[in-house]
């Protein structure tokens, strides 16, 4: 079997460098307001990744009631092999490369593989990895991480670069939902030069002001999540500020 980039894929890639970063929103299929999340944000957000690290509650219904609402590609991002719907787009494909537990960095996805396969979801290959303070979050804690420290960026930037030998095209520098403090821009930078790869980066972000930082220090895509569980109404300031620093990284070019 050929392994092509699939059409979500391509369209962000796309954005990417027509726009100069991707805004991607992230709900949780357990909110109980995530019609009304949806609702909000199907104006901006370039794609919706639904998806979460404790489980989750009829995901299949979650997601036929997001594309009822919006067109938008829906990505999913699976916390285990329960994590997968057939009625979703395309799923991040990823290795929790900093887990001390390889469950998380190579069985989970291989054990989703077939799943995949059948539900004819478009893989996207990804790198997952916890920066600090994540090792304070779920994903933390669900992922058994080895937390990479902020102040240590060739850590993160090694492991993109690894992810990139590996033949993944993305890498996600979680600091973990609800985190205190986004990923410092100097691990963002430095992981960006040195891989290469499209850079997500999620956590801590609540501002528009820190997500405008985020993609000007390299950042190909922004992740907000529970910020808009908690103010559905940012998602406008949130896209605004990451488009007008794509722009301003295209220039700079």
């Amino acid at each position: 079997m050929e392994i092509k980039i699939g059409k979500v894929e391509k369209r962000l890639n796309e954005i990417i460098e027509e726009e100069g970063a991707v805004y991607l929103t992230l709900l949780d299929p357990e909110e109980e307001n995530i019609e009304e999340i949806a609702e909000k944000v199907k104006d901006y957000a370039d794609a919706i990744m639904v998806g979460g690290s404790i489980g989750v509650v009829n995901l299949d219904e979650a997601v036929k009631q997001i594309k009822k609402i919006t067109k938008l590609p829906i990505i999913l991002f699976p916390g285990n092999v329960d994590g997968l719907s057939k009625y979703a787009d395309a799923v991040f494909y990823m290795s929790l490369m900093n887990s001390s537990n390889t469950y998380w960095a190579i069985t989970a996805p291989t054990l989703g593989a077939i799943t995949i396969l059948k539900y004819n979801l478009e893989p996207i290959p990804m790198a997952y990895l916890c920066i600090e303070p994540a090792k304070k979050t779920a994903v933390g804690y669900v992922g058994e991480i080895r937390e990479i420290p902020q102040n240590k960026p060739k850590i993160a930037a090694m492991y993109c670069l690894s992810a990139k030998f590996f033949g993944m095209r993305w890498a996600y520098l979680e600091a973990g939902s609800g985190a205190p403090y986004p990923v410092n821009n100097e691990t963002i930078s430095l992981s960006k030069k040195l891989s290469g790869i499209n850079i997500i980066v999620g956590g801590g972000i609540r501002k528009p002001e820190i997500a405008y930082e985020k993609v000007l220090a390299g950042a190909d895509a922004i992740v907000t999540g529970n910020l808009l569980e908690e103010n559905p109404n940012a998602v406008e300031m949130m896209y605004e500020a990451i488009k007008k620093a794509g722009k301003e990284k295209l220039k700079n070019r």
